[in-house]
């Protein structure tokens, strides 16, 4: 088998059915399939997929994971996937349809174990005026990614790494640091979101590579439920509780993990959250007073944002602050 998809679903039947069909018409040099991994939905998920299967250009399974989380189904994709090149999107998704030749070019020219591409937006409700049509900050929140037209290396000079939604890799790639932590990942009720992170640090500690490839392009469903600032802040308090949980397990920077210098077993604490961020604290709630009476409400509610994240954080790290920090297990470039 040349190549596996794999889409973890949970409760977006009918979304989930117009992803199936975008991917039905890739064009596809090889022997591929489709792996639609259903984490316990409540609602007509498997008749869905089981309506697809008659009409579907390859093999399409169906497979059920009773753990919740993302990562756990995503997991069980992996393992039950045969193809060379394992990729993955979301069941909101609508891919291009070069986006699997993309991905194995991509692959092949750059001599990697990994690559990710653009995932471009598509609105389902007007976008607020505070929330740029162009990449940045509040992109992530959205899983929205673009890097421009030229390849680069994800994890250097600031690039981040992909997204879960437009990721392609070679199945030894896995095989070689294992699996995603579903602690890491989004489950119903949560917004956790530093399982893609956490692994490629363990990747790029063990030695591999991953590049944007900008060719390799997806558009993503932004519902409109999303385009508030109340989801905003508490995608940002999940994002603090996220890196917490990273920095319990690796002994990372909070603020910026990928490019940690510090051994955070050494750093003085106060509530099991290194000193120096209460400074960042102070200066940002500064900043967020500063642009309020300037009238700047874009940079007002950037700093807000991070008080969310800081929130997050405390609240974490005070539930698991008597447990001791690892010196970084990862490589620091």
């Amino acid at each position: 088998m040349d190549f596996s998809i794999i889409i973890p679903t949970y409760n977006r039947a009918d979304e989930l059915r117009e992803t199936i069909r975008s991917i039905a018409k890739l064009n596809v040099d090889g022997d591929w399939e489709l792996l639609v991994v259903d984490n316990n939905s409540p609602d007509h998920t498997r008749a869905v997929v089981e309506g697809e299967q008659a009409s579907f250009p390859a093999t399409l399974h169906y497979i059920f994971e009773p753990e919740q989380g993302r990562y756990a189904a995503l997991n069980t994709g992996i393992r039950a996937a045969k193809g060379n090149i394992v990729a993955t999107t979301d069941d909101d998704a609508r891919v291009e349809p070069d986006w699997l030749t993309r991905a194995a070019a991509g692959l092949d020219a750059l001599g990697c174990d990994y690559v990710g591409g653009k995932v471009l937006p598509l609105w389902k409700g007007p976008r607020p005026s505070w929330l740029p049509n162009q990449p940045g900050p509040h992109w992530a929140v959205l899983a929205l990614q673009d890097h421009g037209q030229a390849p680069r290396e994800f994890g250097v000079d600031g690039l981040p790494w992909p997204l879960g939604i437009n990721t392609a890799a070679r199945r030894e790639a896995y095989e070689r640091i294992d699996l995603f932590d579903n602690r890491l990942g989004r489950k119903a009720g949560t917004l956790r979101n530093q399982a893609q992170r956490e692994w490629h640090l363990r990747a790029r500690a063990a030695g591999m590579h991953g590049f944007y490839v900008p060719e390799m392009v997806v558009h993503h469903v932004v519902e409109a439920e999303r385009l508030n600032k109340q989801y905003f802040r508490r995608w940002y308090y999940w994002h603090g509780i996220s890196r917490a949980i990273l920095f319990a397990k690796l002994g990372v920077d909070m603020d910026a993990p990928d490019n940690s210098r510090l051994d955070f077993s050494k750093v003085p604490q106060l509530g099991g959250v290194p000193r120096y961020m209460y400074r960042t604290l102070v200066t940002r709630v500064k900043e967020y007073i500063k642009a309020r009476l300037r009238g700047d409400s874009v940079a007002a509610f950037e700093h807000e944002l991070w008080l969310c994240f800081f929130a997050g954080v405390a609240k974490q790290r005070w539930t698991e602050r008597r447990v001791a920090i690892p010196p970084p297990q990862v490589s620091v470039w």
